[in-house]
């Protein structure tokens, strides 16, 4: 591994970043209704606020943050569209979690949302989340210039829809039933969009928001895929080899439910290998985009992607 670059400032700015989402999250999911809203449903709100508020690492929006930081952007357009980042990001838990998906009882340590509220509670606060990401994104608050608005909404869609997210989760389940073990280069396929595309976003939209020109736009996106999937394959290693309470999730439930993952087809040590190549594979992107010492802290989140223990 680089130890060179080795940054120690790395958690207090995940923490930093962590922080100033919640309160915006906060502050974004306040009762009173925004101009055009009618009204704010009081049980659909909370339900928003339980599936998003006050828990998890907050790791894609502080990749949004510090991506938008190597261009010298700060402030409201980085955070807002990190916000509505996470939003997309709570909405997809709280459906991969309904019975009719994954069909977990537990996330970050306490009861999943349709386990809090009740199933249609829970659709409709996913549905409230996914919708509300692109009214912050569309906001002039985000950005004054329209087309830079227009360019974070277009990626984000592309990212969460058909082609990105909501595909990936489509082949995680039919992966499920599909009567033969997927083979190496579909499970890749299915990973890059369930779990990859929104973490390149958080990249990309550093890039869109700061104005990086194509060559370093190219490399932070070859970041943000390489950290996409050192994430996911982390996270396959720990559903096998780690325990409930350090994860705040059941553990191996991917094995019991004949998940596609690279653990099941490769074995534990052969996934470990895989993703310190991609963890050297994302570093190296980023030497690529000529920003020099301001890329270390992107670098640590990659180390930290890879050596999470939850």
């Amino acid at each position: 591994m680089n130890v060179a670059d080795r940054v120690d400032d790395f958690i207090p700015r995940l923490e930093s970043a962590a922080g100033a989402t919640e309160t915006a999250l906060d502050a974004l999911l306040a009762p009173a209704a925004l101009g055009g809203e009618i009204s704010r449903p009081a049980r659909l709100l909370e339900a928003m606020r339980y599936a998003t508020l006050g828990g998890g690492k907050r790791l894609r929006p502080f990749l949004v943050i510090e991506s938008a930081r190597l261009f010298g952007v700060t402030g409201d357009g980085p955070l807002r569209t990190a916000c509505a980042l996470e939003m997309i990001h709570c909405y997809s838990l709280v459906h991969d979690d309904l019975p009719a998906m994954d069909d977990d009882d537990l996330r970050r340590g306490r009861p999943t949302a349709h386990k809090a509220y009740d199933e249609a509670t829970a659709i409709l606060a996913g549905d409230g989340l996914l919708t509300y990401a692109f009214d912050v994104l569309a906001d002039p608050a985000t950005h004054p210039d329209a087309a830079i608005r227009a360019a974070l909404v277009l990626a984000l869609a592309r990212a969460a829809g058909l082609g990105g997210m909501v595909g990936g989760q489509a082949l995680d389940l039919a992966a499920e039933t599909a009567g033969r073990p997927l083979a190496q280069d579909e499970i890749l396929t299915l990973q890059a969009m369930k779990t990859g595309a929104l973490l390149r976003f958080a990249v990309d939209a550093g890039a869109i928001l700061g104005k990086a020109d194509a060559a370093q736009a190219r490399a932070l996106s070859r970041y943000g895929s390489a950290l996409g999937a050192a994430f996911q394959v982390a996270d396959d290693i720990l559903d096998a080899a780690g325990d409930t309470a350090a994860l705040g999730k059941r553990a191996g439930k991917d094995a019991e439910r004949g998940k596609a993952t690279l653990v099941g087809l490769l074995g534990l040590d052969a996934a470990r290998a895989r993703r310190d190549a991609l963890v050297e594979e994302a570093i190296d992107a980023l030497d690529e985009t000529g920003l020099g010492a301001a890329t270390g802290t992107l670098k640590e989140a990659a180390r930290f992607v890879a050596w999470r223990n939850n």
